[in-house]
């Protein structure tokens, strides 16, 4: 994105989120939610200002850690070839993540969340409705236990049911007595008000409070 349409789309924003804070933010459609949220995730560098974690500027080196911990989920997840156990064995194999290692009774867990049984790790990805998708995207994720989540309308294409499970997904990833936090972009007042503590509010790049009725 060049400077100058980034410029039009996120204007300058003093933004601090803390452990445990549950933010929502809504806004219609081209308002920068998506740039805010990519560019917390340092997907999308500002062109200005700085991003911050634990009061430190995040180095060149430091991203893919800081991804790791800072995990951005779009409404399309990219699944990759194979199953769905494949997929969730995979960021184990990235040099970031190779300390850890692919933990089966807790994905059955959050599967468990979900409305899963064990069979689903056998489906092929390519086989998976929208829903089981993102369900599969989401506990790729949730499994490395991340610090915080940066959902960028996670639900906008799924089924209420489907909604529902990821909803589930993540208030029991939220729950489980560590210390995290999430923003979520969503266009549902309702699923705003229900998923979030703060509700704030984008317009022409503008971050403020959102009124809610």
């Amino acid at each position: 994105m060049d400077e100058r349409r980034q410029a039009q789309l996120l204007q300058a924003t003093d933004f601090t989120l803390r452990s445990a804070d549950r933010i929502s933010i809504t806004g219609a459609s081209g308002s920068g939610k998506s740039v805010f949220l990519r560019a917390l995730a340092l997907l999308d560098a500002p062109t200005s200002g700085e991003i911050l974690w634990h009061n430190q500027p995040v180095p060149n080196v430091q991203i893919p850690k800081y991804r790791s911990r800072i995990c951005y989920l779009s409404q399309r997840p990219a699944l990759l070839e194979g199953t769905v156990e494949d997929n969730l064995r995979f960021p184990y194999t990235l040099k970031t993540l190779q300390h850890l290692k692919f933990d089966l009774d807790a994905v059955k867990t959050l599967l468990a969340h979900a409305g899963k049984t064990p069979d689903f790790l056998s489906k092929s990805a390519a086989d998976l409705s929208g829903g089981e998708s993102q369900i599969a995207s989401l506990i790729r994720t949730l499994q490395l236990d991340p610090d915080v989540l940066l959902l960028d309308e996670p639900t906008a294409a799924l089924d209420p049911a489907s909604s529902c499970d990821v909803e589930a997904l993540i208030n029991a990833w939220f729950g489980n007595g560590s210390a995290h936090a999430y923003i979520w972009v969503s266009h549902d007042h309702e699923q705003a008000r229900r998923m979030s503590s703060t509700w704030l509010h984008m317009d022409a790049g503008v971050l403020s409070g959102a009124a809610q009725p």
